[in-house]
C-alpha cells in the first residue's frame, strides 16, 4: 500500500501516499461516528474486510436476531456503538499544522489546526490561511502548542526546560525539520529568544504570565496546547507547573474562562 514512516532525507517518497492514506482514514472515522452502519470501499482500506461487494461469511445468530448490515450471511455493513455523545462528533484537533497544505485540510474539514512553534510571521500567515480558507475570524479554530515549564526562578526553569523540551527539540525534532519553521522567511535569520517572543512559556510564574500576555498581543489564541515532557520533567515539578499554570497564570492573564 506504500503507507511508511519517513526518515528526514525521504519525505518528499513518501509524503503523498501518507497523506492520501491518512485523509481515507479520517473519512472512515467520521462514517463510523456518524451514520448508523458503515460499509467503505477505499484505495487503503476496506470495510468491512474485503470491502462491501467482496463481504466476510457471517453466520452468527446474535447478528441474525439483534444486529444488521448481514446479508445472505455476509457481512456487508459494520455499526460503531455506541455513538459519541456530542453530535456530529467531539471537537477534532490536529496537532503539528504547519504546512499550508494541512492548514487547508483543517479548515475545508473543520478540524482545530494546532501549531507548533514558528517564527511569527509564519505563524500569522499560517493564521491569515485558516482565516480565508473556513471563513471564520482570524484567531477561531486555531491554536498553538507551547511548551511550559514553572519554577521559582527563571534561572531553574530554564535549566529544566533545556533538560527536557529544548532537549527533545534538538534530538528528535530538528532532524526532521522542525527548526526550518523558526526561520524569517524574509532575512533567512534563526528565531533564538524563544522566551522573549513567546515561543516557550518558561521561568516564574510572573515570566510566564508576561510571555503569554506577548503572544496574545501578538496572535489571537483560543487554542493554548500546554506541552510538557513528563519523565524528562520530574513529576512534581510537571504537576506544579500544571496546578500554577491553571491557578495563578491564567487568572493573571484574563484567560482563564
Amino acid at each position: 500500500h506504500g503507507i511508511s514512516g519517513a526518515l528526514p532525507h525521504r519525505h518528499d517518497e513518501i509524503d503523498a501516499t501518507n497523506r492520501a492514506a491518512f485523509e481515507e482514514c479520517f473519512r472512515i472515522i467520521k462514517k463510523a461516528w456518524t451514520e448508523p452502519m458503515l460499509d467503505y470501499d477505499g484505495r487503503f482500506w476496506k470495510v468491512p474486510v474485503g470491502g462491501p461487494e467482496g463481504g466476510t461469511p457471517w453466520t452468527l445468530e446474535a447478528t441474525e436476531e439483534w444486529g444488521a448490515g448481514v446479508e445472505d450471511g455476509v457481512l456487508r455493513q459494520v455499526g460503531v456503538v455506541p455513538k459519541p455523545v456530542q453530535e456530529p462528533h467531539p471537537p477534532i484537533f490536529q496537532p503539528f499544522a504547519s504546512s499550508e497544505e494541512s492548514i487547508r485540510w483543517c479548515a475545508r474539514e473543520g478540524v482545530t489546526a494546532i501549531l507548533p512553534p514558528l517564527h511569527p510571521k509564519r505563524e500569522l500567515a499560517l493564521f491569515e490561511l485558516f482565516a480565508e480558507e473556513s471563513g471564520r475570524p482570524l484567531g477561531e479554530g486555531i491554536g498553538v502548542l507551547r511548551d511550559v515549564v514553572i519554577a521559582e526562578s527563571d534561572t531553574e526553569a530554564e535549566r529544566l526546560w533545556k533538560a527536557s523540551g529544548a532537549f527533545c527539540g534538538s534530538a528528535w525534532f530538528e532532524p526532521f525539520g522542525f527548526s526550518r519553521g523558526m526561520i524569517d522567511p524574509d532575512t533567512g535569520e534563526e528565531l533564538d529568544d524563544m522566551m522573549g517572543s513567546g515561543m516557550a512559556l518558561v521561568g516564574t510564574v510572573d515570566t510566564v504570565s508576561r510571555q503569554l500576555e506577548t503572544l496574545r498581543e501578538r496572535l489571537p489564541v483560543t487554542w493554548l496546547y500546554f506541552w510538557a515532557y513528563n519523565g524528562l520533567l520530574p513529576h512534581a515539578r510537571l504537576m506544579s507547573t500544571i496546578e500554577r499554570f491553571r491557578t495563578e497564570v491564567l487568572p493573571r492573564v484574563g484567560a482563564d474562562r
